[in-house]
C-alpha cells in the first residue's frame, strides 16, 4: 500500500530524515510519535511531496517515485494518491464549509455541481456539521474547522489520509470531537497515517505505532508492543514523559 526505501531529507546540514524504511499495509492506522524536532511532519509532508526528499523511493499504491529523478507527471500521480489533513486547517476562508469540501471534486475529478455537493453534504453529516454547510471558516470554532478539513480530505476517495498533528492547535475542549471523527474513519478500515502528540489516541485508535527520534525509527510495533512493553529506553523515557504531561 505505502512503501518507502532509504528515504532522506536535509535542510542545509540538518539531517532531518536519515534513511527511513517503512511499509503500511492497507486499511491500517499508522500513528507516528515523537520529540519534537524528530521528522515527524517531514516524513509526512515528503510523501505527497509537500517537502521533496533528496533520495530514495516512495510507492503509495501503484505509483512509485524516485526522489533523486522524476517527472512533474509522476510528481502528480503520487500527490494524488493521499489526501493531506493539516495542523492549521488551510481551509479557503473565501468558502462555505461545503465549498471547501467540493473544491477539488469540481476542479480535479470534473464533478457536477449536483453530484459534488451531494457527497459533499453526506461528509458534512458524517463529521456532523451540515448544519453548517454554509458557513465560511471565521464563523467555525478550531475543532469545527478540523473537521471540515478531514471531509475534505475523505472526499477526493484517496488511497491514504495523512494527519499532520490534526489537535495541536485546538483548545483542550475542542479535541474530542475531532478525535471521534477519526475514530470512526478507522473503523470504515481508511489508510491513515497520523503524526501526533495524544499518547492515549495513538494507543487507542492506531493499529501500528513508529516513535521516531532524531530522523530514524527507533522502535515500531503494536500499541502494546511499544506502550507496555517497550524494553528500549529512549522510548520508554519518551511515553512515561508524555503520560505524565497528559495527566497534568
Amino acid at each position: 500500500m505505502i512503501k518507502l526505501t532509504n528515504l532522506k531529507k536535509s535542510f542545509g546540514d540538518l539531517v532531518v530524515l536519515d534513511g527511513i524504511n517503512l511499509d503500511v499495509k492497507k486499511g491500517q492506522v499508522v500513528a507516528i510519535i515523537g520529540p519534537s524536532g524528530s521528522g515527524k511532519s517531514t516524513l509526512l509532508r515528503c510523501l505527497n511531496l509537500l517537502e521533496t526528499p533528496d533520495e530514495g523511493t516512495i510507492e503509495i499504491g501503484d505509483v512509485r517515485l524516485d526522489a533523486s529523478k522524476y517527472s512533474r507527471k509522476e510528481a502528480h500521480h503520487l500527490r494524488q494518491q493521499t489526501a493531506m489533513v493539516f495542523q492549521n486547517y488551510n481551509l479557503f476562508k473565501n468558502k462555505t464549509a461545503l465549498q471547501n469540501i467540493t473544491e477539488s471534486l469540481l476542479v480535479t475529478k470534473k464533478m457536477t455541481k449536483q453530484q459534488a455537493n451531494e457527497i459533499g453534504m453526506k461528509l458534512l453529516k458524517q463529521v456532523g456539521l451540515e448544519q453548517k454547510a454554509d458557513s465560511y471558516p471565521v464563523t467555525l470554532s478550531g475543532g469545527q474547522q478540523q473537521r471540515i478539513g478531514i471531509a475534505r480530505a475523505l472526499a477526493v476517495d484517496p488511497h491514504a489520509i495523512l494527519l499532520d498533528e490534526p489537535t495541536s492547535a485546538l483548545d483542550p475542549e475542542l479535541v474530542s470531537g475531532v478525535l471521534q471523527v477519526i475514530k470512526s474513519i478507522a473503523i470504515q478500515e481508511t489508510t491513515m497515517i497520523i503524526v501526533t502528540h495524544e499518547m492515549a489516541f495513538a494507543r487507542e485508535v492506531a493499529d501500528h505505532v513508529i516513535f521516531m527520534a532524531d530522523g530514524h525509527i527507533i522502535e515500531q510495533g503494536t500499541p502494546t508492543e511499544l506502550f507496555d512493553e517497550t524494553k528500549n529506553e529512549r522510548t520508554k523515557r519518551f511515553i512515561q514523559k508524555e503520560a505524565a504531561a497528559e495527566e497534568a
